[in-house]
């Protein structure tokens, strides 16, 4: 493994280690209290950071990881919700990170529309997740319970995350610590709507 590569791996590991830490950490701050919980999604914060900033892998293992590691340690979330919630946090951090990565411009346009895919794939794979859980307990999850708990009750947090994850990501390339620019590919024409900052 060249020298290059080995730092880059390091860096995300330790970035990623920060993540999970955040992500245990950040749900003290709604006091623990599950309705206020699903309204701002504090774990969810930096497993879309970290899908974006080290890529899906580290995104994904974060984002399942995360649930399962806080119900070992507070007995919260409540299980068998903490498991669909793990499959949901891994779609986001992988999805997010993927289609970050594979953009052809690092920048805020990229990150708004890797978040959005993001959010809208990690509920399809919540609503799977949710139906297995549930048909193996003999309830019954309904449109209305969907619509309720997958964006009535969470929009302020889908609107927190939209607001805070991309300032915090421009934040980060003007401290140098990550980097707005386009994918180095001969040929290639600006994206529309999308500008690079270094």
């Amino acid at each position: 493994m060249k020298e290059k590569d080995r730092k880059v791996q390091i860096q995300n590991l330790v970035t990623a280690a920060m993540c999970m830490a955040a992500g245990i950490i950040l749900p003290f701050f709604t006091g623990q209290i599950p309705e206020i919980g699903k309204m701002l999604l504090p774990m969810q914060l930096p497993v879309f950071l970290c899908g974006l900033i080290c890529g899906w892998q580290y995104g994904g293992l974060v984002g399942f990881i995360l649930p399962l590691l806080r119900y070992a340690l507070f007995a919260v979330p409540p299980m068998p919700n903490g498991i669909a919630l793990a499959f949901e946090q891994a779609a986001y951090g992988m999805i997010c990170g993927y289609l970050y990565n594979r953009s052809k411009w690092h920048c805020i346009v990229a990150v708004y529309r890797s978040l959005i895919a993001a959010m809208l794939g990690g509920r399809v794979i919540w609503v799977i997740a949710r139906l297995v859980l549930l048909g193996l307990t003999g309830n019954a999850f309904t449109w209305k319970i969907f619509m309720a708990e997958a964006f009535g009750s969470a929009l302020p947090g889908i609107i927190l995350q939209l607001v805070l994850i991309p300032a915090l990501m421009v934040a980060l390339n003007k401290a140098g610590l990550v980097h707005f620019h386009k994918r180095k590919k001969p040929a290639e024409t600006r994206e529309k709507g999308c500008r690079a900052e270094n």
